[in-house]
């Protein structure tokens, strides 16, 4: 789970929300008063009044997708629910407040946003102890969070983030354009603009070191790519899985390494000789599973996202070490391939909404561009 603190209300409090590119919406559980909230980091956020966002106002329409409810003058507040891949929802009312950014020349600006007031969270939502007070919203919608920024001239409609691995965790996070790298970078278009919000790449053919993933015999039926952040695993569709699954396994055949079933950290865990410690001590059995978006006109080199192992595999408690790329069918409608935070690791990650495109580059997530001061998020 990867996060960020930021600075909401007056006076300015600190809350933790979990980095979402899957999300549009942007929300703090809520005490208004509450009805189901889990027990995050900090206290409950409380609404003023007068901070209600109005059924009638444009942002409204955007939260209200497919739970429209019915508004029948402006006094009306502006309800929504939002449900999860995981089945977990959350309910709450729109509200706006004053929120600090801090700037790339060194300045701290006050701002006011539009973002939800949840409190009704259900399914994992609702698990105590939480790690965050709510969700980051970072899809290309107008309510996200992103584009409220953009729509008041403070930044472009670019966000960039580099998600470190290891046990050391961390990484950085920045909005608009100042930090993006001028060289180094490979880019694809964002696939269904501007119909979906979500961040869609596209329809590469996958290898495993040099073998083609195939389904049936066929290399491109394993479906497109979405990256999201909000995802700690990565979600194959059921024929991509399949597909990597077979060539896993034919690798490992004559190996030390033995399916162990009775290890329930994830689907597919293979145990050792000996008690595993890191990914790093069995890597070499394992190859890069690289996405190959194919080349442009004027380009020689072709457009890959490499995932090495250390992005795809997990050492569990018993010192196994264990698949953590899932069958997507199992979990959510499977129909495309969720790159997930395990995956992104190691990769800055550009999504510029405003050229439509998106952009990665492996680089060390643990030091961030040397600037003023740092941007917005840490």
């Amino acid at each position: 789970l990867y996060y960020v603190s930021m600075l909401i209300g007056n006076p300015p409090k600190p809350y933790h929300l979990d980095v979402d590119t899957g999300s549009d919406l942007t929300w703090l559980q809520c005490d208004a008063p509450c009805r189901s909230c889990a027990k995050g980091p900090h206290p409950l956020y409380k609404p003023k009044k007068g901070q209600l966002v109005s059924c009638q106002a444009p942002m409204c329409m955007g939260v209200q997708t497919g739970h429209p409810s019915e508004c029948t003058k402006p006094s009306q507040q502006c309800d929504y629910e939002i449900e999860y891949a995981d089945h977990g929802s959350s309910m709450g009312v729109l509200v706006r407040d004053s929120a600090r950014v801090l700037l790339t020349n060194g300045s701290m600006v006050r701002t006011n946003l539009a973002f939800g007031c949840a409190y009704d969270q259900q399914g994992s939502l609702a698990t105590s102890p939480a790690t965050t007070d709510g969700v980051l919203g970072l899809s290309s919608a107008q309510v996200s969070l992103p584009s409220q920024l953009a729509n008041q001239g403070l930044v472009k409609k670019v966000i960039g983030h580099c998600i470190a691995g290891n046990e050391r965790g961390g990484g950085y996070m920045f909005f608009g354009n100042d930090l993006v790298p001028t060289w180094g970078m490979t880019w694809v278009q964002m696939q269904g603009k501007p119909s979906t919000k979500l961040y869609h790449v596209g329809y590469p053919n996958m290898k495993l070191g040099n073998r083609l993933l195939a389904f049936n015999g066929i290399e491109n039926n394993l479906g497109g790519v979405v990256f999201d952040s909000g995802s700690s695993f990565t979600y194959f569709t059921h024929q991509a899985y399949t597909a990597f699954v077979s060539l896993i396994k034919e690798s490992l055949f004559e190996t030390e390494f033995q399916l162990d079933s009775s290890d329930s950290t994830l689907p597919i865990c293979w145990a050792g000789r000996h008690p595993i410690k890191s990914v790093a001590d069995v890597r070499h059995y394992f190859k890069p599973l690289t996405l190959d978006f194919g080349s442009s006109p004027w380009l020689i080199k072709t457009k890959r996202f490499e995932i090495l192992p250390e992005g795809y595999l997990v050492i569990s408690p018993r010192g196994n070490v264990c698949l953590g790329i899932l069958d997507g069918s199992e979990v959510n409608n499977g129909i495309s391939n969720i790159i997930g935070d395990i995956s992104l690791q190691g990769h800055m990650v550009i999504y510029d909404n405003g050229n439509s495109k998106i952009g990665w580059a492996h680089v060390d997530c643990h030091k961030p561009p040397k600037i003023k001061s740092f941007p917005f998020f840490k």
